[in-house]
């Protein structure tokens, strides 16, 4: 998924414009772009090897570049949308944000399956060794750690519950699991359900050996992945395990996103703290002190989620579609940048 620099460094046949310059001078500005472009040497090396000034190697290849003799095409792979990503990345003061295009059977479908592939190969760049990788419950992480194939040592912590304990083989354990698989390193996995009947049950279960020896890692992770949920049925786990009367106690707070059991409202303030009381997950505060937060999501019924999230100033970098990019650029006042980590709440 790296972007691709392709420098094209032509001769007599540069085109009409450069035809001005004289045979000598087009070689040797074809010499000296060569020099620069392709065998990456210093324009102080190059005025060396000519014996001519660093000013006037410089003043060449600018003549070489407005002139057409050098052509400079920067290509991406076709899935990837590099003007929308920089332009989110921008607008959010994320530190990355890649925008996937969407499958054309998918335009109305959260998270996408490709979302998490372009995820693996994100993780793959900023993991190092001797990382603590973090990764919360969701379908998106789920996919993303099924496509990883490249991961430095480090180790996995799960950062919440599951959704369904009798499902975990094929969810967030699995997921941490596999990921540790790739990376060679150690796998810290939560066998409990993300919400609990009431605050006392959640806290007895915290105090278990494995779970809370997961817990311990919280303060350590460097590299957290995560998903984000629309208050809504099937796009919020969430959403889903709780009751009728409890979901529209929430909506009436004014939630609008949920992200590892947190609930937001449109301004990125978090709402219904109590529902966080009741679950196994990774406090925000936590979150907020994780030098990379990635959040894997998208859709168009996605969009107003994802920007309420990434208000909320946990989430560092954005995986998400083109999709839900379009909403983003267009949703409402401009955020504060993400990079600054601050707390709608003040809190």
């Amino acid at each position: 998924m790296n972007s691709s620099e392709e420098i094209a460094v032509s001769g007599m046949s540069a085109g009409r414009s450069a035809m001005r310059m004289g045979p000598a001078e087009l070689v040797q500005a074809a010499a000296m772009a060569r020099r620069f472009y392709l065998e990456g040497k210093s324009k102080i090396q190059i005025a060396e090897e000519f014996g001519v000034s660093r000013f006037k190697v410089a003043r060449v290849l600018e003549t070489a570049l407005e002139r057409d003799l050098v052509r400079i095409e920067i290509r991406v792979p076709a899935e990837l949308d590099a003007e929308r990503s920089d332009a989110l990345r921008a607008r959010y003061g994320l530190r990355h944000a890649v925008v996937v295009e969407s499958p054309a059977e998918a335009q109305d479908s959260p998270d996408p399956e490709n979302l998490g592939e372009v995820a693996a190969d994100l993780l793959g760049e900023l993991v190092d060794e001797g990382d603590i990788l973090g990764l919360a419950w969701g379908r998106s992480t789920i996919h993303m750690a099924a496509a990883l194939d490249r991961l430095p040592p480090c180790t996995v912590v799960q950062l919440t519950g599951v959704y369904d304990a009798g499902t975990a083989e094929r969810g967030s354990v699995e997921a941490v699991r596999r990921a540790a698989q790739v990376s060679g390193g150690d796998a810290h996995p939560i066998y409990a359900p993300m919400l609990l009947p009431d605050a006392a049950t959640a806290a007895a279960l915290r105090n278990q050996t494995g779970i809370a020896r997961a817990f311990e890692y919280f303060d350590k992770v460097t590299v957290a992945c995560v998903s984000i949920g629309s208050w809504e049925p099937g796009i919020s786990t969430v959403h889903d395990m709780l009751s009728d009367e409890e979901r529209a106690h929430y909506a009436s707070l004014g939630v609008a996103a949920e992200m590892s059991a947190h609930l937001f409202d449109a301004e990125g303030r978090r709402v219904g703290r109590d529902l966080g009381e009741r679950c196994i997950t990774v406090k925000t505060e936590q979150l907020r002190r994780i030098p990379e937060v990635v959040a894997i999501a998208g859709g168009q019924r996605k969009g107003a989620a994802i920007d309420a999230v990434l208000r909320s100033g946990l989430v560092t970098s954005l995986v998400t579609d083109t999709s839900a990019a379009d909403y983003l650029m267009t949703a409402g006042t401009t955020p504060k940048p993400a990079l600054n980590r601050s707390d709608p709440d003040g809190a």
